[in-house]
C-alpha cells in the first residue's frame, strides 16, 4: 500500500532554505517554502564561496544554479593600506552576486514544483515538519554589516581582505566587471547603516581612508546597497523539536568566506534525514537528532577556530601581531583554512 509523503514546510528562502526546498522537490517531496522578502533582492554578503565541495554541488544539484561563477585563487590582505600577505588560496574560490544566485534558486525551486510563498513573515514555532531557515539572530550586538557593488575598480588580486579598528572589509571581483565591498564595522564607527554615505562614514571611522577614496573614484552600482545590524557569531540554542539551519543555525565570521557553503551544507545535513521523515521511515525526534548531530560535526570546529581568529581580526592590537607574522611569513595559511573548511 503506498503512503502519501509527508510535507515538509521551511520558513526563509535565504541559501539553505532554497537549496534544501530544491533537494527535497527533485526527491519528490512536497515543499514549502516561505520568505519574508520577495526575490531577487540585495543581502549583505562577502559573495564568494569558499569549501564547498563537488559532493555537496552534485547531492543538492546545484551544479547547473552555479554556473557562471567567478574563479578565485588568491587573496590579498591589507593592513592600514600596504598589503601584508598575499597567497594562494588551497582551493578554488567562487564568486556570484547574491541576488543572482538567489533568483536562479527561487526559480529552480518554482520550476520543480515548489511552493513559494513570499512577502510574508510565517511563524518558524517549532513542529513536524517544518524547518527554521529564517536567518540571523537578532540580537544586541554593536556589530554592523553594509555591502554595495561598484565598477571601475582595480584590484591587487580577485580578492581583497582590509583590516580596520575594529573592522574588516572584504572586495571580490564578481562576474561581469563589478565588484562587491562588503564589511563588518562596530556599530559607532559611522553614520547610521540606513544612511546613503555610511559605508564611507565607517570606513573612515575605522581607519581605512585609502579604501573610501578608493570607492569613492569608483562608479556605485545603482541600488546594490544593504545594510544589516546585531549580528551575533556562532552556533545559536537547540530548541527542542527543531531543526535550524543556515545563519538561525549558526553565524560564521564572514572573513574566511565559508558561510556560503556552509550553508549549502547544513542543507546537504538535513537532506536524507528530512526525506527518510518525509517517507514515514522515521519520525520527528529521530529526525531532528540525525541533523544536529550532523550539523555539529560539520561546525564544531569552524565556529570555535573561526571565532578565535575573528576576535584576533577586529582587534588593533592583535592586527599589528597578525601583519608581522605575515611579514615574517609565520602565518600557516594552507593549514587555517583546510581547518575552518
Amino acid at each position: 500500500m503506498n503512503r502519501a509523503m509527508r510535507p515538509v514546510e521551511i520558513v526563509g528562502g535565504g541559501l539553505a532554505g532554497l537549496s534544501l526546498g530544491l533537494a527535497l522537490r527533485r526527491a519528490g517531496v512536497p515543499v514549502t517554502v516561505r520568505e519574508a522578502g520577495d526575490y531577487p533582492r540585495q543581502r549583505v554578503c562577502g559573495e564568494f564561496i569558499t569549501g564547498l565541495s563537488p559532493a555537496t554541488v552534485a547531492w543538492l544539484g546545484m551544479k547547473e544554479i552555479l554556473a557562471g561563477a567567478r574563479p578565485h585563487r588568491e587573496v590579498a590582505w591589507i593592513h592600514r593600506g600596504r598589503v601584508v600577505l598575499r597567497h594562494d588560496l588551497p582551493a578554488t574560490a567562487w564568486a556570484i552576486s547574491r541576488y543572482e544566485l538567489d533568483a536562479r534558486l527561487a526559480e529552480a525551486f518554482r520550476r520543480a514544483g515548489g511552493h513559494l510563498v513570499t512577502r510574508i513573515r510565517a511563524d518558524a514555532t517549532a513542529r513536524p515538519g517544518r524547518v527554521n531557515a529564517t536567518g540571523r539572530r537578532r540580537t544586541g550586538e554593536p556589530w554592523v554589516g553594509l555591502k554595495r557593488h561598484v565598477r571601475e575598480l582595480a584590484l591587487v588580486c580577485g580578492l581583497e581582505l582590509h583590516l580596520g579598528r575594529h573592522a574588516y572589509v572584504g572586495l571580490c571581483a564578481l562576474p561581469g566587471g563589478e565588484v562587491n565591498v562588503c564589511g563588518l564595522f562596530r556599530r559607532q564607527h559611522g553614520p547610521g547603516p540606513g544612511r546613503a554615505d555610511a559605508l564611507a562614514g565607517h570606513l573612515r571611522g575605522a581607519g581605512l581612508p585609502e579604501l573610501a577614496d578608493r570607492l569613492a573614484a569608483a562608479e556605485t552600482c545603482a541600488g546594490s546597497e544593504a545594510a544589516v545590524a546585531g549580528l551575533a557569531f556562532g552556533r545559536g540554542p537547540d530548541a527542542p523539536g527543531e531543526i535550524a539551519l543556515g545563519d538561525a543555525q549558526c553565524l560564521l565570521p564572514p572573513f574566511f568566506g565559508n558561510g556560503m557553503a556552509a550553508a549549502f551544507q547544513m542543507a546537504q545535513a538535513a537532506l536524507a534525514p528530512l526525506e527518510r521523515w518525509a517517507r514515514r521511515d522515521a519520525e520527528w525526534d529521530e529526525t531532528c537528532a540525525a541533523v544536529r548531530r550532523d550539523l555539529r560535526r560539520r561546525l564544531r570546529v569552524r565556529t570555535t577556530l573561526g571565532r578565535a581568529l575573528h576576535a584576533v581580526l577586529l582587534s588593533p592590537v592583535r592586527q599589528r601581531w597578525l601583519g608581522g607574522l605575515a611579514r615574517a611569513g609565520c602565518v600557516p595559511t594552507r593549514l587555517l583554512y583546510a581547518t575552518l573548511h
